[in-house]
């Protein structure tokens, strides 16, 4: 059984989800000043390079998007106007990716500005309801794909949402016909919608949540359908609930590039400039009696493994796994069909390829948002960018994090707080936005930069003799204003 962690900040909306109390998928949404994926524009052609075969398109922003000129546009020229959506995220100077070939996602199909068809997710066997789609449903003269769960949807609730999609559809390309100018024509900002069209299934148990907006829109929803036998549970305590459910710290280990594994292995994940590589170890875990057998067995909760921490950091691209060296096809075999059954329900397009003759595997995964790394982790500007460091706006939030904890036992107002020299002259740039985002305003904080082996140490100052100690450290009245 899933249950689903909702928890809302000013700047973005954290989504975990647990399945037997093991964390399974963490989602992150930020506040973005850029175009967010899945939203749809009007754009305007502002540039076409024939040698990269793309268009560069003004659709609103300051920098422009990119798009991959296909057979049927490839008499594109300047000036023209397109309704596109955004499929990738811009990164550093890089745009947004666009297409053309928009879509509108419902919780039981999708519709897509393609031919009068319908499609039905190979994930469905049963032909006799294959059939019965086919035979009963009214696409509306557009392209329609079922999805997964309609399978165990009624007719009519797949047809409503049919129905519904389609007059958002024509919406669009009334706006888009008529708009003078760039703009955004559509756009699916509100990531409780992705949680419960995605994620709110038959195997869900429980959801606690820590905002009485999102309650109150969750439990709508849970309200309309009675079939979902759901607890759906308003958090309020003196903490966050990540780090009331002990989610915090498992996000903050994935800056470990090793995982252990139960046997005594471990599997050790780096970046490298073109992918991700992945090496499988069998450290404790030797038996030279039957090393064939040693490898299968490490390799084989590896493999589980792999595909836990692939989704958990949403890692995409090419991702090369170099397993413990093994012999028999038969064992190979498994290995690659575990991967596989690990990888069955990623709603990232994935596709594990078979061994080497080197005994690598290959994973090719559909990038969609960020990985955790790019928002627990930024270059360090001590090594010119060289490495990278914890990012000094979750330092923060960890921070304010361990204040509410303490400030829950008592009224307590003074914190010694030690931070890596290493941020030292970041946060000293702008101390009201450190004070600020600890929620230390109101509080006395006493701050200290180290050279030490963690980030940052957050200790209560409760005897007077404490305060004493480290008066020097104030941040005073005049820095905070």
């Amino acid at each position: 059984m899933n249950d689903i962690y909702v928890e809302r900040r000013e700047k973005n909306l954290r989504v975990a989800i647990k399945e037997n109390d093991i964390l399974k998928e963490c989602y992150i949404d930020e506040e973005k000043e850029g175009p967010s994926l899945g939203s749809i524009y009007k754009g305007v052609v502002k540039k076409i390079v024939p040698g990269l075969n793309s268009a560069f398109i003004d659709i609103g922003y300051k920098k422009q998007c990119y798009m991959i000129i296909d057979s049927k546009h490839k008499n594109l020229k300047c000036g023209d106007e397109l309704i596109l959506e955004v499929i990738k995220e811009g990164v550093g100077s890089k745009g947004a990716k666009v297409t053309p070939n928009f879509s509108l996602p419902g919780r039981y199909v999708v519709l897509e500005n393609g031919e009068d068809s319908l499609i039905i997710s190979k994930k469905i066997q049963d032909n006799n309801l294959k059939m019965f789609f086919k035979n009963n449903i009214n696409t509306n003269g557009i392209k329609v794909t079922i999805r997964t769960k309609g399978q165990f949807a009624h007719l009519e609730d797949i047809q409503d949402e049919i129905n519904k999609l389609y007059t958002l559809y024509e919406d669009i390309l009334r706006q888009g016909k008529y708009s003078l100018k760039p703009k955004k024509l559509y756009g699916d900002d509100d990531f409780i919608g992705k949680i419960i069209r995605d994620k709110i299934s038959d195997n869900t148990k429980n959801i606690f949540v820590d905002s009485r907006e999102d309650y109150v829109k969750l439990k709508e929803f849970l309200d309309k359908n009675k079939s979902l036998d759901v607890d759906i549970k308003l958090f309020e305590n003196g903490i966050t609930l990540f780090d009331f459910y002990g989610i915090e710290k498992e996000i903050l280990s994935f800056r470990n590039n090793k995982v252990s594994l139960k046997c005594g292995g471990s599997i050790i994940i780096e970046k490298t400039e073109a992918m991700y590589v992945i090496d499988v170890n069998s450290g404790k875990h030797i038996n030279q009696r039957n090393i064939e057998k040693t490898a299968k067995e490490t390799n084989l909760e590896a493999a589980r493994e792999v595909a836990r921490q692939v989704k958990l950091r949403n890692l995409g691209g090419i991702i090369l796994v170099d397993f413990i060296d093994m012999y028999k096809d038969e064992d190979k075999r498994l290995i690659i069909d575990t991967l596989k059954e690990e990888f069955k329900d990623d709603k990232n397009k994935t596709k594990v390829f078979n061994f080497t003759e080197l005994n690598l595997v290959q994973i090719s995964r559909a990038r969609f948002g960020k990985s955790i790394y790019n928002y627990i982790e930024e270059p360090c500007t001590t090594c010119n960018g060289h490495g990278k460091r914890l990012k000094l706006s979750y330092i923060y939030l960890l921070i304010k994090n361990e204040i509410l904890k303490r400030s829950s036992l008592g009224q307590i107002k003074d914190f010694y707080i030690e931070i890596n020299s290493v941020y030292e002259k970041d946060i000293k740039e702008d101390i009201f936005v450190f004070l600020k985002d600890i929620n230390g305003l109101n509080l006395n904080i006493y701050l200290e930069f180290k050279e030490i082996n963690g980030f940052y140490k957050v200790e209560p100052l409760i005897f007077k003799n404490q305060i004493e100690n480290v008066k020097q450290y104030l941040v005073n009245n005049i820095e905070k204003c």
